[in-house]
């Protein structure tokens, strides 16, 4: 059985799909792609699909991640292909590896966010990014299934800054762009119970009174592994890339040591 990984986006307009509404997309793709899917045994068979840590509803993201399970191998990046081609514009597959090492979910412990604030002033943003990074805790209160919990928004918070329009990477929004807009870019880590960018956003209102006119549109950069020495968050498929090349490398080096001269001995 062959299993590859996908990361796929949430652009535009289809940031307001919910992770069931990507669910049905995906398999209905993958009818139309004719991939030799796996099946899951009993009265209900159903395709093997594992999604990791898909982000909320109405949040935009450059890095979804998913892993399906094959009973017939496929080249992975004309699989990739076909799948994008059969899945809406704004759900774009972007990238396909066969999975050689485990844990793909495991290595998803940070993400990178970019929040665009428009009506914000950008020296009102970083005024406020100051205050939150200032603070030893943040406590911000999220409606639960068992009624409001209130929780520490401040240490999950690796990095927290206000960017230049000219460095933000998710440019894809519908929102008006003839006012003032403050772009933050945020690094969170991945803990219980999960801090999203609204907790965040509720924790720049609670310390420096910080309120959006509109609601911010939000974009997951990436998600990964987060390197605690430099702050940044590493690409959850690059160990398996790794994996993949290892072996051609190792027999390159092999060959070209067999092509070198044996030296001679004294006559």
């Amino acid at each position: 059985m062959q299993r590859i990984r996908l990361r796929y986006t949430k652009r535009g307009r289809l940031r307001f799909t919910s992770h069931r509404d990507f669910q049905r997309a995906f398999e209905r793709a993958l009818r139309r792609a004719e991939v030799p899917m796996a099946y899951s045994a009993g009265f209900t068979p159903h395709p093997k699909v594992s999604y990791a840590n898909a982000a909320p509803t109405g949040t935009g993201s450059e890095a979804e991640y998913l892993e399906i399970a094959l009973t017939e191998p496929r080249d992975p990046d004309k699989l990739r292909e076909l799948l994008d081609e059969s899945m809406p514009t704004g759900l774009d597959i972007v990238d396909a590896v066969e999975s050689r090492t485990p844990g793909l979910a495991d290595r998803l412990t940070a993400s990178v966010w970019e929040l665009r604030l428009n009506g914000v002033e950008p020296a009102d943003a970083e005024r406020a990014a100051e205050a939150f990074r200032a603070a030893e805790t943040v406590e911000v209160q999220r409606r639960a299934k068992n009624g409001m919990r209130t929780f520490d928004a401040r240490e999950a918070v690796v990095h927290l800054e206000s960017i230049a329009s000219d460095e933000a990477i998710a440019h894809d929004t519908d929102r008006p762009t003839d006012q003032p807009c403050a772009i933050l870019r945020l690094v969170v880590r991945h803990v219980t119970p999960a801090v999203r960018p609204d907790d965040v956003l509720s924790g720049l209102r609670a310390v420096a009174d910080l309120a959006p006119p509109v609601p911010a549109a939000v974009t997951r950069l990436a998600q990964g592994l987060l390197d605690d020495e430099t702050g940044t968050v590493t690409d959850p498929l690059a160990p398996d890339r790794e994996a993949a090349t290892t072996p051609t490398e190792k027999q390159g080096a092999d060959a070209a040591a067999a092509k070198v001269p044996a030296t001679e001995g004294p006559a």
